[in-house]
């Protein structure tokens, strides 16, 4: 990315994330992609995707909420295989190709977050109570050249590949 008049401005081959704020891409010295999510400072409930104000939890009468990195592995909670391409603004190879959804179980918070198995992993590649890990891929190029970037769930010891 480049800097032009104090706007961010992104050049062709950049990447950025589809859903702003939701997740970090990670890099050189981390541990890999993190989902970002909330977190109450009073009786530890936690929330994704990100959000502001009051708890989500009926019990808790605390009015604010922490920006958390969550887990970045888990177990497979369940999955599926999609076989059509969803609606706008998701953007479908052509031709369609069925991919997996896997709904990973959190390691530390406990809670379960749906996303798209990685590429190449199929729903019969997937078996629940594998480990898992997050990933990050391409979900598709824009117009601009731009990458829009989406997390994914892979098998962390690479089964299913």
């Amino acid at each position: 990315m480049s800097e032009t008049d104090g706007e961010t401005a992104v050049t062709a081959g950049a990447s950025q994330p589809a859903i702003d704020g939701w997740f970090t891409v990670g890099g050189p010295g981390t541990d890999g992609p993190r989902l970002i999510g909330s977190r109450c400072g009073l009786c530890g409930t936690y929330a994704f995707p990100p959000r502001d104000g009051a708890c989500p939890n009926p019990a808790c009468i605390s009015d604010s909420l922490e920006s958390v990195e969550l887990s970045h592995t888990g177990t497979l909670w369940s999955f599926a295989e999609n076989h059509y391409a969803p609606p706008a603004p998701y953007v479908a190879a052509e031709p369609f190709e069925p991919y997996a959804l896997a709904a990973v179980e959190l390691e530390t918070e406990g809670m379960v977050i749906l996303g798209q198995a990685a590429r190449g992993v199929r729903a019969a590649d997937l078996r629940v109570g594998m480990p898992m890990r997050l990933g990050i891929d391409v979900l598709f190029t824009g117009d601009d050249g731009v990458d829009r970037l989406i997390w994914v769930w892979e098998p962390l010891d690479g089964e299913g590949r």
